[in-house]
């Protein structure tokens, strides 16, 4: 049975969610699921914009049918050309004969890759500054590469002013009967996870999303309509100015995160008490994370999220703690940048993990290491609180300064 969402005049939600998913991308955890979502807009032509992953094939080909009714589809607008979107094509081009695909040059080079249908008497290719009359509504076309793959586009629609804003402004999680952002607590239930899911999937590409961001300014947005997550039709600005401070790799919190890599429990008791002084000196918002526990795209989210990142690390086969290893490697891939950073090492015979972290550290961009690095070795001994007295002063006037 259809399942469907009038979203703004003659525009439709056509999509689905798919709850049974534990990785998105087969990398990051989804405990809430994730919604595919694509639109409909009826006009004198009739225009599907994006398609859904295979997962949820079934569901939205019966919302499509119900909206279309006994009517053809024109054009199907191809923002984004990932398999979460554009599983269905194939489908889609058989089952309607004269539909006309609508996608940037380079997408439908991918879709050669993707798939074996011919589209040459299909092809309507567009690029920023194009534009796609159907009637009353017209998709004014503007390019996002690498938000978060090269052949992005996203659309505006001069009748509604609505965005379809392909991966841009979306977020894990399925949808129930809500799916605006106004209609839930959004900022106590959901931020973390538009969080989490921007940094992971887009957060490398905080230049580009900029550019796109800044593109966006200069349209008057009314909606606000992504392919995964709520849609958007108040107070658009919150999400947008959370987006912009990600993008440019601007701390939404000013505060310590630290994050411990420990083997037998030494390394993680040594960031507890540094946690325990930094309250003492009046922070707030102090954050532990264990790296062996928690998983990596959380980690990631909350680097991004805090001013103040200390990593605590034991030595492990004359390296960094593998997890911890991993996680610092993937900050890196995802170009996290502006950190004042602390260091904790730790290592019974030979301590290497301090070093070798403030080599990884340094190569990142403008990363502000603290001193000084707490050296222990084994376990916490008097020595090891007087230096994590001194790294707690250090931290706490960085951040009160």
């Amino acid at each position: 049975m259809y399942n469907v969402r009038q979203v703004c005049e003659d525009t439709w939600m056509t999509g689905a969610s798919d709850r049974r998913i534990e990785l998105f991308e087969n990398v990051y955890p989804v405990p809430d699921g994730v919604s595919y979502n694509n639109y409909v807009i009826l006009d004198e032509k009739t225009c599907l914009l994006d398609g859904v992953d295979s997962a949820v094939r079934d569901q939205f080909m019966e919302n499509l049918d119900h909206v279309l009714g006994d009517r053809d589809l024109d054009y199907m607008v191809v923002h984004h050309m990932e398999p979460d979107h554009a599983a269905v094509l194939g489908d889609l081009v058989q089952r309607y004969p004269n539909l006309k695909v609508v996608a940037g040059a380079q997408a439908f080079k991918m879709m050669g890759q993707f798939f074996d249908f011919d589209l040459t008497d299909r092809k309507v290719v567009v690029k920023e500054g194009s534009t796609l009359e159907l009637g009353k509504h017209t998709l004014n076309f503007v390019a996002a590469p690498m938000v978060h793959w090269p052949e992005v586009l996203v659309s505006y629609d001069s009748a509604t002013g609505a965005l379809f804003s392909a991966d841009a402004f979306g977020s894990f999680g399925a949808l129930g009967g809500n799916i605006w952002a106004d209609e839930v607590e959004w900022d106590r239930d959901y931020a973390a996870e538009a969080r989490r899911y921007y940094v992971n999937i887009v957060g490398k590409y905080g230049l580009q999303t900029t550019n796109l961001l800044k593109k966006a300014a200069k349209l008057d947005i009314k909606y606000i309509l992504p392919l995964h997550g709520f849609l958007w039709r108040q107070d658009m600005g919150k999400f947008i100015d959370l987006c912009a401070k990600w993008a440019s790799y601007t701390p939404e919190v000013d505060s310590v995160c630290v994050f411990y890599g420990s083997i037998y429990g030494h390394t993680g008791n040594a960031a507890s008490i540094l946690a325990a002084k930094l309250a003492d000196r009046g922070l707030k918002n102090v954050r532990i994370y264990d790296v062996s526990k928690t998983d990596t795209s959380e980690l990631v989210s909350r680097a991004f999220e805090y001013s103040t990142l200390v990593f605590a690390s034991s030595t492990y086969n004359m390296g960094i703690f593998d997890r911890m290893d991993s996680f610092v490697g993937d900050l890196a891939k995802h170009n996290l940048q502006k950190r004042t950073v602390g260091i904790i090492e730790n290592g019974t015979w030979a301590p290497q993990s301090g070093a070798l972290l403030k080599q990884r550290l340094e190569g990142m961009k403008d990363m502000t290491l603290v001193e000084p690095t707490v050296k222990m070795m084994s376990a916490v001994k008097p020595a090891t609180v007087e230096q994590l007295d001194a790294l707690a002063d250090a931290l706490a006037a960085s951040i009160q300064k």
